[in-house]
């Protein structure tokens, strides 16, 4: 059964407050202001028209914009700042701390570890994962962490793992199983373990002949 927010409620969650903007689906099954162990502002914002589908769990303290979809079993740490239109499906974490911008789709069992910045219209595949501590058990560790930052309009293919403080370029194309070590220019294809820059995203050809260029409009 759904639960159809019409208007903007106050929900208390843990002493956490909960804003929702209209028009909201609700599946049931949802956790909304989840208490972090962490002292965190206790806020909870969500923009208008979300639809928020069984098993997520949204912790306190983060900000989302209009239009957020969820699949099942995600997870939004606190502390994140979202845009509009965010697409975030099934199994798949976002940790916190990140910054995400408009129009981003993340697929199924995607990690966004901590202090990620993933700008506007990036997708991401099945399975992708971003890393965030370059020195792991190191007892300074906390002290360096950095997510990847993923520029505007890339394109992250299925089970691909970016490292920490990667910058992947605009418009660039990662392919499938890549492990991504070092920044990626714009509009640059790269793929491999670890990845290598192989052409230009103008280059590539489309092999069903549906299109002349594929990323013709990067």
């Amino acid at each position: 059964m759904l639960e159809k927010v019409q208007s903007p409620p106050e929900l208390r969650v843990d002493n956490y407050l909960v804003q929702i903007g209209d028009g909201a689906v609700v599946d049931e099954g949802v956790i909304l202001g989840y208490a972090p162990s962490r002292a965190t502002e206790r806020l909870l914002i969500l923009g208008p028209g979300a639809h928020i589908r069984s098993g997520t769990i949204i912790y306190g303290s983060s900000r989302i914009g209009s239009y957020l979809e969820t699949g099942h079993n995600v997870i939004i740490r606190e502390e994140n700042d979202i845009g509009d239109n965010f697409r975030i499906w099934n199994n798949s974490v976002i940790d916190y701390g990140c910054r995400i911008g408009n129009n981003v789709k993340i697929h199924n069992k995607v990690y966004v570890a901590q202090f990620t910045i993933i700008e506007d219209d990036v997708f991401m595949a099945p399975g992708v994962t971003l890393a965030n501590d370059i020195h792991p058990g190191c007892p300074n560790s906390n002290n360096c962490m950095r997510g990847p930052i993923i520029k505007k309009g890339a394109q992250i293919g299925i089970n691909c793992t970016i490292l920490p403080r990667v910058t992947i370029g605009e418009y660039c194309l990662i392919g499938a199983g890549s492990v991504v070590t070092k920044d990626i220019p714009a509009g640059t294809v790269a793929y491999g373990n670890p990845a290598r820059i192989v052409c230009d995203t103008g280059d590539l050809v489309c092999n069903t002949g549906l299109s002349d260029k594929p990323y013709h409009r990067f």
